[in-house]
């Protein structure tokens, strides 16, 4: 039985982006992006970039669409803060108190509790 050396030829696939409109695929190097204002949209990683969600279109023409129906859509604060507390708690060491979970978030205990009165009342609504 042969076995392919370490330096064989490997096919090489172009990477390929899909349209957020239409579902089109095409090559990465051919896409249009951007970034839409969305509040449940937070970063792994980097606060920074938490109410921002990063889109992908075909054309400009797609992503004028895109921009304008993520435009259209209320911006939930309550929401975004839900979705950095959301963050917080599934990384790192455990968050005792609501004087670390502020710390850790960047969030004052006010708008904390906001955040969880808004995420108890959609998990209500959602379960109805």
């Amino acid at each position: 039985m042969w076995k392919r050396g370490k330096h064989a030829r490997r096919s090489s696939t172009p990477a390929l982006e899909l349209c957020d409109l239409c579902a089109r695929t095409f090559p990465a190097d051919e896409a249009v992006t951007g970034h839409v204002a969305d509040s449940s949209s937070v970063h792994p990683t980097r606060d920074r970039y938490d109410g921002l969600r990063r889109v992908t279109a075909c054309c400009e023409a797609h992503l004028g669409v895109i921009r304008e129906a993520y435009g259209r859509r209320p911006f939930v604060q309550e929401e975004l803060w839900a979705g950095k507390i959301a963050r917080v708690m599934a990384s790192g060491p455990p968050v005792v108190g609501m004087e670390r979970l502020a710390r850790r978030t960047g969030l004052h205990e006010a708008d904390i509790r906001r955040a969880i009165a808004w995420h108890n009342e959609r998990r209500r609504r959602l379960d109805e």
